[in-house]
């Protein structure tokens, strides 16, 4: 069945760019006659399965936030230069708006077709799930955006200016209310949005924008389904080999056989060690590293658990399946970063290589002795692509996003913490009532909740595309993107420093402050790690970015946002 859903969606990606490529992308707020198309369901479907590409389904930058470094290199959001010029805005922009604009065609000609209702609920419910998505991004990184729900001309486009986002979030709740109504909880053969989808990207979006009630009610309504629940095998969740899980509520599908792969090798290699082709130069944070909180629950610089020199043990066992631990086989090879670890083994062959992934080895080994596991499969690292299908939305975030909404309602009951003892308890691997066997939270404080639920979900959707929006919606970006990405010290002064005293891995504990953020300044200035580059955020600014200047220059009433 996945066989035959992926080649329809080929075909209709093909069929409806070949027919729209000259009426629909040249504006992206414009839609002008569609002629003969829209006469027949097939028609509809094609039209539906391009909305559903993965091109209108970009997730935030992991690179973004302070959970993910690159070398020394800084993006303009991470180095604060952010301006309507910045080349990957028009792009964003623009495709946001392709897709409003073919889901608003779809709407505008389903109610005059001829199809059986049941098809017309389908089609309609996911282009009104569509649209609201995608208003939703807009809204949350623009503000105030253009808003229009039928087909427009290029007249009436460049005529357009920008409505309140609080009026758009209502359109949102509108669409996402509509597609609720219509779409059923689950399909047969089909790979489209779903009751429950539309359910939990209203609730994020609500979340987003501080609407607890609703939020707390969508996400309550998701759960209650009783179609979704937790994988049991928090690694395994996003192997390639695992498709269509109960925890997975809206996905991008993705299939070699078909093509249908991330291809892009700078993305692919880029995770991957040096010792099996990869470009090791995207490492996880030692600011991640750090939130991870021991086995009994207290963050490293509390717990008596925590062995600086052994960093990996007694940890959350989510940090040892999103961190590649020291001594385990990684891509086939043993991983170490230590200067001294100059040879490593290759368990395939028996024999030991040269350590690429050590810095006296390699120049271009990680920069700060850490790299990403978490979605690096054996495909992955065969192949240099990917064919694990892109995640949008799983149960554990609904299950959050709920904990999180009730906190600040401050509603907190036992609902709340089964929540979050859920999601928790599932990375040990236990149901969350064997409390013995995790360290399951208790407290009912709302200032204590409100910090263990956002550390919680920093752990829990680390690469997932999820830090910088919370970042952003929780007003922390203006202190976490204000730090130095700190990296490992020259090799000799990194041996003279560290190794000769034994004080591999971290040589003192960072101190973790209220928000679960490590401090490896003081470290720094005893000379035990050097700086690689300096994050920057310019607040309140940067908390939304500017209308590309394109915009700006087409349209005559399109205002930018304050401080570009």
């Amino acid at each position: 069945m996945k066989s035959k859903i992926i080649k329809v969606l080929l075909l209709s990606q093909s069929l409806f760019i070949w027919h729209s490529c000259a009426d629909l992308d040249l504006f992206p707020l414009s839609e002008t006659s569609t002629g003969t198309w829209f006469k027949d369901e097939q028609q509809f479907e094609l039209s539906v399965n391009n909305l559903l590409k993965l091109g209108f389904w970009e997730t935030d930058d992991e690179e973004w936030s302070d959970d993910y470094m690159r070398r020394q290199i800084l993006t303009e959001v991470t180095s604060a230069t952010v301006n309507s010029d910045w080349s990957f805005l028009p792009g964003a922009w623009l495709r946001r708006y392709k897709a409003i604009g073919r889901a608003n065609t779809i709407l505008f000609h389903i109610e005059g077709a001829d199809l059986p209702q049941t098809s017309k609920n389908i089609f309609s419910g996911n282009a009104y799930f569509v649209r609201a998505a995608q208003y939703s991004y807009l809204i949350d990184h623009w503000g105030d955006v253009v808003h229009y729900t039928e087909p427009l001309d290029l007249e009436e486009a460049y005529e357009m200016g920008r409505t309140e986002k609080n009026i758009v979030l209502e359109a949102i709740y509108q669409d996402f209310d509509s597609a609720i109504s219509k779409l059923p909880v689950s399909y047969s053969g089909k790979q489209y949005a779903t009751k429950g989808a539309a359910l939990a990207f209203k609730a994020r979006i609500a979340l987003h924008h501080q609407d607890w009630t609703v939020a707390r009610d969508a996400a309550k309504e998701c759960m209650d389904l009783g179609v979704y629940e937790l994988y049991p095998d928090y690694g395994k969740l996003f192997e390639s080999t695992t498709k269509n899980p109960k925890e997975v509520i809206f996905a991008m599908p993705a299939s070699d056989e078909f093509g249908i792969v991330d291809k892009w090798p700078y993305r692919c290699r880029g995770a991957l060690p040096r010792t099996v082709g990869g470009m090791a130069n995207s490492y996880p944070t030692y600011e991640l590293f750090c939130a991870y909180p021991c086995v009994d629950g207290l963050p490293i610089d509390e717990s008596q658990l925590f062995n600086p020199r052994e960093p990996f043990e007694n940890r959350d066992p989510r940090l040892s399946e999103t961190i590649v631990p020291f001594g385990e086989v990684h891509c086939g090879v043993v991983f170490h970063s230590h200067p001294d670890s100059t040879k490593v083994l290759n368990v395939e062959t028996g024999k030991y290589i040269n350590n690429t992934s050590a810095l006296s080895v390699d120049r271009y080994a990680p920069f700060n002795g850490l790299l990403w596991k978490k979605g690096i499969d054996e495909f992955l690292w065969r192949n240099l692509r990917s064919e694990t299908d892109v995640i949008m939305m799983r149960y554990a975030d609904v299950l959050l996003m709920y904990a999180e909404a009730k906190i600040e309602l401050n509603e907190i009951d036992q609902s709340v913490l089964d929540a979050i003892n859920k999601v928790r308890a599932r990375a040990y691997k236990v149901d969350f009532n064997q409390t013995s066997k995790y360290p399951p939270v208790i407290t009912t404080n709302q200032a204590k909740l409100r910090k263990i639920l956002r550390n919680e979900r920093r752990i829990e959707f680390a690469c997932e595309g999820l830090r910088y929006m919370d970042i952003i919606r929780w007003r922390l970006a203006e202190k976490v993107l204000n730090k130095p990405n700190y990296g490992l010290l020259p090799v000799n002064l990194l041996r003279e420093r560290i190794t000769s005293k034994g004080l591999w891995f971290f040589p003192e504990v960072p101190p973790i402050d209220e928000d679960w953020v490590a401090d490896f300044g003081p470290m720094c200035e005893e000379g035990y790690y050097q700086i690689l580059s300096q994050r920057q955020f310019d607040a309140p600014k940067q908390y939304l970015w500017p209308i590309p200047s394109t915009e700006i220059k087409i349209c005559k009433n399109m205002e930018q946002n304050p401080g570009y």
